[in-house]
């Protein structure tokens, strides 16, 4: 009985020491899946007045000349699937994406995504945060370069809950758009938008009209989700830009719209160089 708590003791001090050593955030084994390379990465308690919740990230470093997808993939693509169901202690994992851009292809196709290398933040609650947690994923994903090729990777990573902060989170956490009060609009900002029906029948030149503020330095962008993945918009087009007053147009026509002529309301990101800012508008 006595080695047996002898060894418990020592397995205990290893764990300990083995995370009192590490000056850096703690990070998984690198997984390769595909033309990218898969981590988990921890970076301790995030600033919260609830329950504590623990900062982390999924980086996908990607080949040279690859590309990987946000959320909503545009003309074509795969979204990223998360899952954490073989977690331990962890009561939710808050998936959170960084600003994108348009990238396209060859065929004239235009994906929305990332290059080179992403980090999706996370914000993890554990269940007991006296305890360890464990963070198992199983990522399904795609990787595309002329021809898409989807991938998976399996990471898992163990760590304490005084894991120290790291740069490339921090960085990460920079590029997520910033929740946007409709009460409050700042520099770059999503003001309105709304349905403008047209003149055609059939409605093939009906639209959503955008407007925006954008007195920032950077290239500047908008992406549009509909309710729910059973929507898909068209890219935004820019159609004005007068001293950082502006105007976008999303057709209607080749979106995928249902049994309606519009969806009831839109999530906008608009993205100005590194700045980003999100808001759901409903729409008449």
């Amino acid at each position: 009985m006595r080695l047996h708590n002898l060894s418990s003791l020592l397995l205990s001090v290893a764990w300990a020491a083995c995370f009192a050593g590490n000056a850096f955030a703690a990070s998984s084994a690198t997984v390769n899946a595909g033309e990218a390379k898969v981590r988990l990465l921890v970076s301790g308690l995030s600033d919260t007045n609830s329950a504590p919740v623990f900062r982390g990230g999924v980086e996908i470093a990607l080949s040279p000349g690859w590309k990987t997808y946000w959320r909503y993939p545009g003309d074509a693509g795969i979204p990223p699937r998360f899952d954490w169901s073989g977690s331990e202690n962890v009561a939710g994992v808050e998936i959170l994406f960084p600003a994108p851009k348009r990238i396209t292809d060859e065929s004239g196709q235009t994906s929305i995504g990332y290059d080179e290398r992403v980090i999706f933040p996370l914000r993890i609650r554990a269940n007991d945060s006296a305890k360890p947690v464990m963070l198992k994923l199983k990522l399904n994903f795609a990787t595309c370069e002329k021809l898409c090729i989807p991938a998976e990777a399996n990471v898992s990573l163990s760590f304490p809950l005084n894991a120290s902060i790291e740069a490339l989170l921090e960085e990460a956490e920079k590029r997520v758009p910033e929740k946007q009060e409709r009460s409050n609009p700042r520099a770059l900002a999503i003001l309105e938008a709304r349905v403008e029906r047209g003149k055609d029948p059939e409605g093939k030149d009906n639209r959503i009209i955008v407007k925006a503020l954008a007195r920032t330095v950077g290239k500047l962008d908008l992406f549009a989700e509909g309710p729910d993945e059973e929507w898909t918009l068209s890219l935004p087009e820019l159609l004005k830009n007068d001293a950082g007053h502006v105007t976008f147009a999303i057709p209607l026509q080749g979106s995928r719209l249902g049994s309606n002529d519009a969806p009831p309301k839109v999530r906008l990101t608009l993205v100005a160089g590194e700045q980003a800012v999100e808001t759901e508008i409903p729409l008449d």
